[in-house]
């Protein structure tokens, strides 16, 4: 890939406030992370190769893993609070079936297994998400409206 056009993608990441861009032309692949700080880009492109925007570039061994931000992840709650109920899917969470509407769940709420915690909205279908065991409604992990992930924890139940 050519430099003018790595270095026009660094500032256009800058720029636009966005915090990854992902771009593959045949063979090639690179991917542009804004730093927590903001502070300017990381370029990642195979075949490892590790640019930081105004420095120079440093080759990596081939295959070799550029671990990401400790501020890129959440941190997922310690598996002694309880069991976490994760997204089985990609979607937008809800946790009522209509805006307005009461929540399926508020926290403390004693909940008995196969009752629905929310709705993960995926492609214009509503998915119930169902408890997987019974107990007690300990922390609700995700803020209705927003996107979620595979895997993603929503609820702990303990």
């Amino acid at each position: 890939m050519d430099l003018r056009k790595l270095k026009t993608l660094i500032e256009l990441v800058e720029t636009s406030g966005i915090a990854e861009l992902e771009i593959q032309e045949g063979e090639e692949r690179v991917r542009i992370t804004r730093s927590a700080g903001g502070a300017g880009a990381a370029v990642v492109t195979a075949p490892a190769m590790h640019l930081v925007a105004g420095a120079t570039p440093v080759v990596a061994p081939a295959g070799a893993a550029i671990a990401p931000s400790p501020a890129a992840a959440p941190p997922e709650p310690a598996a002694s609070e309880g069991h976490l109920v994760k997204s089985p899917m990609v979607g937008t969470f809800y946790r009522s079936a209509t805006p307005g509407a009461k929540p399926f769940v508020e926290i403390g709420d004693q909940i008995e297994e196969g009752a629905t915690l929310c709705i993960v909205e995926a492609m214009k279908l509503m998915n119930e998400i169902e408890a997987d065991q019974a107990g007690t409604v300990k922390a609700i992990l995700t803020e209705n409206g927003q996107p979620v992930e595979f895997g993603q924890p929503l609820f702990v139940i303990g």
